[in-house]
């Protein structure tokens, strides 16, 4: 079994988080684990919380706030377990976390995924993340990743990583990636090796006001955010495809539904900051049509995403915008399309 295990908790401004996250890996049921708390150089309390640890944890407290990649990097640095978790300071895994992971893990493991239980800020558990109707993806996703840049995984604390896996691509680049550096992380690493996925939710992704993931509603801002992400990660993940032999396959993104429907709320919303001028809703539309069919879902999914794609196309503007809000952002939908959805999902799943 690998021995210890390293869960690097990053932390900028949540301090009323950071005691049930760091809680709750010192109370890991598996007993060789690694703690290692960075602050992002918060002006909150947290350098305080922090402390009052002493030597349970091996506190990093920054002084000049870097953003994500650099909360990552700092931990990976002094880290030194064969297996690596990170840990948004938001969010908190449970006791059999880590020992459910070793447990699972293989020789030929690059990263291992699970689902977590989405939760307000009271700890009220709303939904599981990835929906359970989403599959992931495991095994060599390598084509995937040269096809489409993107394969089904999930967020920074539902992923752990080999360290045979980091080494060659630590650090991140900090500048491109300030924000989202797992997805750099999730697209690189399982050119290593092999992914893994546990469907059993292992910890808790907590949804409030302040994280990245709400953007406050704003679709265009935060599709504009997505669709500059996609492109640091293909450009990080073109240099490292290159530095193995391998070669992307033209352009992954048009076959990437999920960078298309961003492209689309991106041009719908605010079409004059749209930072590819020469999109037309129409073609993105189908173009998305056409790589959904090619996910890793049921065909009756499949062919119902390709549908809200041509819609989004092929509606009026006022219409296609309330499409588009009520697919991305839940609370935006009317009450009888959310139990629509919830009766799909269950037929569907």
């Amino acid at each position: 079994m690998p021995d210890p295990v390293s869960i690097i908790i990053s932390n900028y401004n949540y301090s009323r988080f950071l005691d049930r996250s760091i809680g709750s890996v010192l109370a890991q049921d598996y007993p060789h684990v690694e703690v290692i708390v960075v602050d992002d150089a918060s002006t909150d309390q947290s350098p305080a919380v922090i402390k009052s640890y002493g030597h349970r944890i091996q506190p990093h407290i920054r002084t000049r706030n870097g953003g994500h990649a650099a909360a990552f990097n700092t931990g990976f640095a002094v880290s030194n377990g064969d297996i690596v978790f990170f840990l948004d300071a938001d969010d908190y895994l449970y006791p059999d976390a880590v020992s459910s992971v070793v447990e699972a893990w293989r020789a030929s493991t690059a990263q291992l995924q699970f689902r977590l239980h989405l939760v307000d800020e009271q700890e009220q558990v709303k939904d599981v993340y990835p929906p359970p109707e989403w599959p992931f993806d495991t095994g060599d996703v390598t084509p995937k990743l040269l096809q489409r840049g993107r394969y089904q995984t999930t967020v920074t604390s539902g992923l752990a990583f080999s360290r045979s896996a980091l080494e060659p691509i630590m650090p991140i680049p900090e500048e491109e990636f300030r924000q989202g550096a797992d997805g750099y992380l999730a697209t690189l690493a399982p050119l290593r090796g092999r992914v893994q996925a546990l469907e059993s939710p292992l910890g808790a992704y907590r949804i409030h006001g302040a994280n990245h993931s709400v953007f406050g509603g704003k679709l265009a801002k935060r599709a504009r955010w997505r669709v500059e992400h996609d492109r640091h990660r293909l450009d990080a993940l073109s240099a490292e495809t290159k530095s193995i032999g391998l070669k992307l396959e033209g352009n992954p993104a048009l076959r990437d539904p999920f960078h298309l429907e961003e492209r689309l709320a991106s041009l719908c919303f605010d079409e004059a900051m749209h930072p590819m001028p020469d999109d037309s809703r129409l073609w993105l539309a189908t173009a998305g049509a056409a790589a959904s069919f090619d996910m890793h879902y049921s065909l009756r999914r499949r062919a119902i995403q390709a549908a809200w794609f041509m819609a989004v196309g092929l509606l009026p503007q006022k219409q296609a915008r309330a499409v588009l809000s009520w697919k991305l952002v839940a609370t935006s939908r009317p009450k009888f399309l959310n139990r629509l959805s919830k009766t799909i999902r269950r037929a569907m799943g």
